[in-house]
């Protein structure tokens, strides 16, 4: 059974309305009328549509029979019956055509020597047929064609193929019957065999295709790759269409240095909850000797009034399984030791957000993140009451963690913050306080943390904050080309009396990035075991080039600095040096458009306290036309202990690029300019035909969840074979080219379908 559950046709052309769809008078009012476009009128109930004949000669006995010759026609409703012969018998209404014999049946044409049809019950056969679906494109020959009714056909020794080229089609399956049904949009393949190319790529005694867009059950598109690590793999996908809103694809899998591999994917969606369920299994990896596998499973219930639920459960065997074991084609370059396991209840309603969740991470690594065992949090929040904004956080969470070296215990912070934003036509100044309030009870005490240090106490520490800000504008012109510049200043202050947070634990804190958005926080960090002492400020300025007719962005730039005016003495880690939490920095950006296929953006984040630069980047896009896009980017992250002390220093160019008609080339290069080595690289080529397409591409890899001073790398082959109309699913390779080539647009040469109406005879 081969099916698929893409190759969705574009819209028909649209029908006129309105007075242009109105006919025009001929000959007077009770006369002829021109209509503009084939319409069709409902019958009431109880009427038969009239049958019409036309020919050269007519012989006929009043409601009896007729004799048609030499270009004959009957016409009954949306069914048409040609040939050079005709007879048409009133009382059984069965017509005989014969020479030159053509049958239409709702946009469906039959062509043959001889036809026996019965009109009303759209019934009869048609003998050595040519056919076409014309809202499909599918079409054939065959023996003997079987109408069973006006949507429901049998093919007799035939073939089907969707290709345009009649007289060579790239692909095309030949069995000894078929059965066509166009109100399912189903064909059944009995004995049957797929050749493409004239080679036969499948045999099996019942093949399942669809004959349009609809979503069908059956065989997907193959998939192969080679790699340096799974050898020749090969995956082929069978697609369950369960009901509209459910469906399964499970997917046998051969790896040549690995073994057999099954992988299941569910999904349902239904009006007040949805879900997705993916179990992967290896009963014996070859290289590992072990079994391996990997769990998904995510849930949404939506039980009204603004109440939820979510699940979110993933579970392997192995820290590698992911990059290892990848499904499909779209390979990952990365991976994580971390996955989530997580379970909760939600609430929404006006100022009231409430979540209650227990968390828990299956781990691989020395990772010190932490399980929530449970965690109730509830926020509220109020906007403009007097022209106050105001609000509060209330957070409860049990944290545990596997490890017997790491403190554990209980946690209770309330944050409660007041503000009163003035906004006026072109300036803005808001002042804002809040309160940082936490309380811990810990259940035991490890290394993280000094020695000696209580099991319960409690942090207090308040935060005053100055936002203000102010909008100029004006019309300038520059390259001939008219613009609306604006000028706008911003300055922000913030002071947080210093407070000693050196005993608490680090249950879920982190230091935050040092960048734009990060300029305007009251916290150096994120969580809430820590708030950072502050009494700084700090000052942006941002211009920015709009096109007045579009109210398109053009052209932006900034340039931001932010100066403490104490030194902060929080740190992360009480053995960590306070410069690395010194903010006195400066940020410079720029991001433009030249013309309509050309951008670039530019920043550049320059630590003052430290003297030297923490990051940069820059990069270009450029897409002069269809298929045509060429990207460079370069990036550079100073080593911090987020990146385990190892600096970013990469350069990438990825693009997308015809190279002849249908012909169109994919390319990425990730060069680490620090080790000297190429962290990933892809090259693919992707051809579209008519009626099919394939698509290679070569793969270099790297294995992020290895060691970062001994990463391990891979190659990869991947492979995809399309056929256009009987089995078109993009598993994975479209995805990965879209992945790597930001503006990647997929090459097709599908056409609009023609409407039934269109070659009417």
């Amino acid at each position: 059974m081969l099916c698929t559950a893409g190759y969705a046709p574009l819209a028909g052309h649209a029908q006129l309305s309105g007075a242009a769809a109105q006919a025009e008078s001929v000959d007077g009012v009770w006369g002829l009328r021109l209509a503009p476009q084939l319409t069709e009128q409902p019958m009431r109930a109880g009427e038969q549509p009239s049958v019409s004949a036309i020919a050269d000669s007519v012989t006929a006995t009043a409601d009896t029979d007729m004799s048609l010759k030499g270009h004959a026609q009957l016409r009954r409703g949306v069914s048409i019956v040609k040939g050079d012969a005709l007879h048409y018998d009133v009382d059984t209404d069965k017509a005989d055509a014969y020479g030159n014999v053509q049958l239409v049946q709702n946009g469906n044409v039959f062509d043959g020597p001889d036809a026996h049809v019965y009109l009303t019950a759209n019934e009869g056969y048609i003998s050595v047929p040519k056919y076409r679906f014309h809202l499909t494109g599918g079409w054939g020959s065959a023996r003997r064609v079987d109408l069973l009714d006006k949507e429901r056909s049998v093919v007799h020794h035939g073939t089907y193929s969707a290709c345009q080229c009649e007289s060579d089609p790239a692909w095309y399956v030949k069995a000894s019957e078929f059965d066509m049904d166009t109100g399912i949009d189903e064909g059944i393949a009995h004995n049957g065999v797929l050749f493409f190319q004239g080679v036969p790529l499948l045999a099996s005694p019942w093949l399942s295709f669809p004959l349009s867009g609809a979503r069908r059950s059956g065989l997907l598109p193959p998939t192969f790759s080679m790699s340096s690590t799974n050898g020749i793999d090969v995956a082929l996908p069978y697609y369950f269409n369960l009901a509209p809103n459910y469906d399964l694809t499970l997917t046998p899998r051969i790896m040549t240095r690995r073994g057999a591999m099954l992988t299941a994917d569910y999904r349902y969606l239904r009006p007040n909850d949805s879900g997705s369920i993916s179990v992967a299994w290896l009963p014996h990896d070859a290289i590992t000797n072990t079994e391996r596998y990997s769990i998904a499973l995510k849930e949404n219930w939506d039980f009204g009034s603004g109440f939820g639920a979510y699940v979110n459960y993933n579970r392997v065997s192995d820290s590698t399984v992911v990059t290892d074991l990848a499904s499909g084609i779209a390979f990952p370059t990365g991976s994580t030791t971390l996955y989530q396991q997580e379970a909760g209840l939600t609430y929404s309603n006006g100022p009231w957000t409430v979540l209650a969740r227990e968390q828990r991470w299956q781990s691989f690594s020395s990772d010190s993140t932490y399980n929530r065992e449970p965690q109730v949090n509830v926020r509220y929040a109020r906007y403009n009451v007097g022209g106050f904004d105001f609000g509060a956080e209330a957070d409860a969470t049990r944290f545990t963690i596997s490890s017997s070296d790491m403190t554990q215990g209980n946690r209770f912070v309330f944050n409660p913050y007041v503000s009163y934003p003035i906004e006026r036509p072109g300036w803005f100044i808001t002042p804002k306080l809040a309160w940082h309030f936490a309380a811990y009870d810990l259940t035991s005490i490890g290394s993280d943390v000094p020695a000696g240090e209580p099991k319960s106490f409690s942090v207090n520490v308040p935060t005053f904050s100055l936002d203000s800000g102010m909008r100029f504008e004006r019309s300038v012109r520059l390259f001939g080309q008219s613009y609306i510049q604006t000028l706008e200043p911003r300055l922000f202050y913030v002071y947080t009396p210093y407070r000693n947070q050196s005993y608490v634990p680090l249950f879920d804190t982190a230091a935050a990035d040092f960048g734009l958005a990060e300029l305007f926080m009251e916290n150096s960090f994120v969580g809430n075991d820590r708030v950072s002492d502050a009494n700084r400020a700090t000052a942006a300025l941002t211009t920015r080039f709009i096109d007045p007719s579009s109210g398109d962005e053009r052209a932006r730039f900034v340039l931001a600095q932010q100066y403490d005016f104490r030194t902060p003495r929080v740190t992360l880690q009480s053995t960590d040096n306070i410069s690395t939490v010194a903010r006195t920095g400066i940020i410079l950006g720029a991001s433009y458009k030249v013309g309509s296929n050309l951008s670039a953006e530019q920043a550049v984040e320059y630590s003052q306290a430290n003297h030297y630069l923490t990051h940069a980047e820059a990069g270009f896009g450029w897409a002069p036309g269809a298929h045509e896009v060429l990207n460079m980017a370069y990036r550079y992250t100073r080593a911090n202990s987020t990146l385990d002390y190892q600096p970013v220093n990469q350069f990438i160019v990825s693009g997308q690029w015809p190279l002849a008609r249908n012909v169109v080339s994919v390319a990425r290069v990730n060069y680490d300019m620090s080790a000297h080595r190429l962290i990933a690289g892809l090259l693919g080529i992707q051809y579209d035909a008519n009626c099919w397409s394939l698509g290679v591409a070569f793969e270099k890899y790297t294995n992020a969840t290895s060691s970062a001073t001994s990463p391990s790398t891979g190659t990869r082959m991947l492979m995809q074979l399309q056929l256009k109309g009987f089995s078109q699913v993009d598993n994975g390779l479209l995805n990965q080219f879209r992945a790597n080539v930001p503006g990647y647009t997929p090459a097709s040469t599908v056409e609009e379908p023609v409407s039934r109406f269109s070659d009417y005879p």
